[in-house]
């Protein structure tokens, strides 16, 4: 599996990586101050987050940078929380539907996540739910190959409650525990395409009782605030239980994660930080804030 820090690397370079430059310094100024603050709105900590961020900061009265140093990381952990166990096990079929806008990451995630759950000895099964797209169906089949787990798809233009309930079907006869249903990439301004969300979901929860049990908004840790406002236009539509934040080993600033935990008060289940079928992990606050500002590199 690939390191952390490694896959955190350009995020820590571009702009945490500048505050802990910043902080090398000896004492702490007022300038000191103001540039830990523009630095964290940067980052797309988000505004709420980063006034929180400072206050805490400066009530702890510290007065030299080095300090600060450690102070920071500190409060940006204390900020995050760590994802209590998904709600995937105890009955004969979990289903987890899986959402988010197109060019997310959510069908790599979809094949990422079905593998996860094989390597833990879960049988799975993926629904390529998202039938607007003809590309989105070839796209979870390979997906699906790379993970060595089936794949229950129909034509482009299909009605995805059609292959939810096909999936759920195949899913009984295989004694799959885990149903990962794919869904379109929905424009999250558009009211009819969410409309149709809430449709799929009704579906799956009159063939699994109280399905889905998990769902997951997959958000491209690239959009920074943008991702932020997507995460919630989806609340209002369907009850998402957590998140999944892909691309952070790309040019992902990283700090709407603390924006998402702190305004919406999601969990983060997983981070995405490469391109390889074993490149998303589970989301570690001590970690993750660790792969920030560290610059060693972490061996795996």
């Amino acid at each position: 599996m690939g390191s952390l820090r490694k896959g955190l690397s350009k995020t820590r370079t571009s702009f945490f990586g500048r505050i802990a430059q910043a902080l090398s310094r000896s004492d702490v100024t007022d300038e000191t101050w103001d540039e830990v603050e523009e630095m964290l709105l940067q980052a797309d900590v988000g505004v709420p987050t980063t006034l929180k961020l400072m206050d805490a900061l400066q009530s702890r009265n510290v007065r030299r940078s080095d300090q600060l140093r450690e102070v920071l990381k500190e409060e940006l952990t204390a900020l995050l929380s760590t994802p209590q166990p998904m709600n995937i096990s105890g009955r004969a079929l979990s289903v987890i539907m899986i959402v988010g806008v197109n060019g997310s990451g959510k069908t790599t995630t979809i094949g990422k996540l079905a593998r996860r759950m094989q390597l833990n000895n879960r049988k799975c099964i993926i629904a390529a739910g998202d039938t607007f797209r003809a590309a989105a169906i070839d796209q979870v089949q390979i997906w699906g190959e790379r993970a060595n787990v089936p794949v229950i798809a129909g034509k482009p233009g299909m009605d995805p409650g059609a292959i939810v309930f096909d999936a759920v079907e195949a899913a009984r006869a295989r004694n799959a525990e885990i149903l990962i249903v794919d869904t379109a990439g929905r424009l999250h301004s558009n009211f009819n395409l969410m409309q149709e969300l809430k449709k799929i979901r009704n579906v799956m929860v009159k063939v699994v009782p109280d399905a889905p049990h998990e769902t997951l908004l997959v958000l491209d840790g690239t959009t920074g605030q943008n991702a932020l406002n997507q995460a919630k236009k989806f609340q209002e539509f369907v009850d998402i239980t957590g998140v999944i934040i892909t691309k952070l080993d790309s040019t992902a600033k990283g700090g709407m994660l603390f924006a998402i935990q702190q305004e919406l008060g999601l969990p983060v289940h997983y981070i995405g930080i490469g391109e390889t079928i074993y490149d998303l992990v589970p989301f570690d606050p001590d970690r993750f804030v660790d792969g920030l500002f560290e610059d060693e590199e972490e061996e795996e």
